[in-house]
């Protein structure tokens, strides 16, 4: 039973202004509750008993915020990078210690999904191997990753495996913000500062980051703009 999770919620949030001017990102509301929430209520729905969530913008105000919505839901540990942000690589290194040495979900907090016929995390569970994989990400298919702008992320080859898109080229499927990592991934830091990237590289070439489709909704809430879009997908179902 994989129970701990890490969720993302440093960020400044830059594509998200003005609306990020005053408030963080994880906190603008999307139908009806504020991004962080909906990332939270799938993680205490999916058997999480223990989140830790890096701050740095506007801090105070998102651990106020998880102290009132998680209060007798889920253990809260708060890895503070007040100081200096540090990229999810470096985020991920800054909260080692409090991760455990057990493979935990990672999660981006301004995630937004539904799930499809399986509950997402319990799906995950059952597909991850730690004796294949040091990484399973969930992907969504590009073609339905709604207000999404990219070119896609990965290739998948039948058993799961991942590879990246090529420069110029077009890739399948998207990362949803949404992972199982194992502990062993997190060593030999490039800096302090750096990208989850880092990792999954070092996976690829061990051939051991691996994906599984989304077969629900998935929405990419990264501007303004985007907001009614997915407020009125969900509105009507």
């Amino acid at each position: 039973m994989i129970d701990t999770a890490m969720l993302m919620a440093a960020g400044l949030g830059k594509r998200m202004r003005p609306l990020t001017a005053t408030r963080p990102k994880p906190l603008v509301k999307v139908a009806g509750k504020p991004l962080m929430d909906h990332a939270l209520d799938r993680l205490a729905a999916g058997g999480i008993r223990k989140v830790v969530v890096n701050v740095h913008y506007l801090a105070d105000t998102v651990e106020a915020h998880l102290q009132a919505h998680c209060n007798g839901v889920m253990q809260v540990a708060i890895s503070d990078e007040r100081k200096k942000l540090l990229e999810t690589g470096g985020g991920l290194i800054h909260a080692k210690e409090q991760l455990g040495d057990a493979p935990f979900f990672c999660v981006n907090s301004d995630n937004l999904w539904v799930d499809g016929p399986q509950e997402t995390f319990g799906m995950m569970r059952r597909i991850w191997d730690p004796d294949r994989m040091d990484a399973l990400l969930l992907l969504v298919p590009l073609a339905r990753a709604t207000c999404h702008t990219g070119l896609g992320d990965f290739h998948m080859a039948a058993d799961g495996r991942l590879t990246r898109r090529k420069t110029a080229h077009v890739a399948p499927f998207v990362f949803t913000g949404v992972q199982i990592m194992s502990p062993g991934l997190l060593v030999d830091p490039p800096s302090e500062v750096f990208s989850t990237n880092i990792f999954w590289n070092r996976a690829i070439e061990a051939g051991r980051l691996y994906g599984v489709s989304h077969q629900g909704l998935w929405f990419d809430v990264g501007t303004p703009q985007a907001i009614p879009v997915v407020e009125s997908m969900i509105a009507h179902g």
